[in-house]
């Protein structure tokens, strides 16, 4: 009986107990908002009083006219603005952490400070600045294009339906590129000596070195970055907004679901808040967001692994 006493293992009460603040708070602040979210989706008012309706406003959201047309619209923008970045941030994030990982290059740590300082503005700076940067009226861009001789390539960019969104997405880009950078810039510096000095004695180096190499020793590290840019993406708000406003205009060009929530729940100008069908909206976001997660954790995320060292 004293042997399987002392085999016992204690219980770690600590770690409950650390645990438990962040816990309570995510638990607050995520999780009951959450369900109480996809709760209200559920319900509509009639008469003053919260009706269950199951499915209905799901139904309407992709049936009813009136909102399937502004709902595609949205889909549709945002699965664009994800995809600008994907096409363009991450490759840039990647091409730029090679250089600043090469050692002879000089003065890397004023580079990539340089290049991560607009990821800690705030959206409403960046939205307001590049609005005035690229105004046709007071903008700066003008005359620097025809410092270069090119001011004939000048247009209104945010103030036409078929660039709007691209510019937008081109802005997030230059604000955020740093992220990717910084990540890749970890991951490539985790690669052991042996493995690129192995190589080196193989002949070898240069661009068929990272190429070859590195690029699949840091696949994993993109893969979390293609995943953070999803979420991050579909959850986009606060740049459309603070330069384009809740109209997302022009002519609803730029228009994400994150406008159109905003626009659906609490309501603006003449349109009046709907919280149901606004739940039901961001209950659609959360659902995109987790398939989009289950799909990179359970089908990308497993062949990646045979890549790390």
């Amino acid at each position: 009986m004293a042997g399987e006493r002392a085999d016992r293992r204690p219980t770690r009460w600590h770690i409950a107990v650390f645990l438990a603040p962040a816990v309570l708070i995510y638990t607050a602040v995520m999780i009951i908002p959450l369900f109480g979210t996809l709760q209200l989706s559920l319900f509509s008012t009639v008469d003053n009083r919260q009706i269950f309706v199951g499915l209905k406003n799901f139904a309407t959201l992709f049936g009813d006219e009136r909102w399937a047309d502004s709902f595609w619209n949205a889909l549709w923008n945002n699965t664009w603005f994800f995809i600008v970045h994907m096409v363009v941030q991450n490759p840039i994030g990647v091409l730029l952490a090679a250089l600043l990982s090469h050692p002879r290059l000089r003065f890397s740590a004023f580079y990539r400070t340089a290049i991560f300082v607009p990821t800690i503005l705030s959206f409403v700076i960046v939205g307001f600045t590049w609005k005035l940067i690229l105004s046709p009226l007071w903008g700066v861009a003008p005359e620097l294009l025809d410092m270069i001789g090119l001011k004939h390539l000048f247009t209104p960019w945010l103030g036409k339906e078929d660039y709007a969104l691209t510019t937008l997405g081109l802005i997030s880009v230059w604000q955020f590129v740093g992220i990717p950078m910084m990540l890749i810039y970890a991951a490539l510096l985790s690669i052991p000596e042996e493995i690129l000095e192995a190589a080196e004695c193989d002949g070898i180096t240069g661009f068929s070195q990272f190429w070859k190499i590195q690029l699949p020793l840091i696949l994993p590290a993109i893969g979390i970055i293609s995943i953070l840019t999803f979420v991050g993406n579909f959850n986009a708000f606060d740049l459309i907004y603070s330069a384009q406003g809740a109209l997302a205009g022009p002519n609803y060009a730029t228009d994400i679901l994150g406008t159109f929530l905003y626009r659906t729940f609490f309501g603006f100008q003449l349109q009046i808040g709907d919280p149901n069908m606004g739940a039901t909206i961001a209950s659609i976001m959360f659902f995109i967001i987790l398939a989009g997660v289950c799909l990179y954790l359970f089908a990308i995320q497993t062949r990646l692994r045979r890549y790390q060292f």
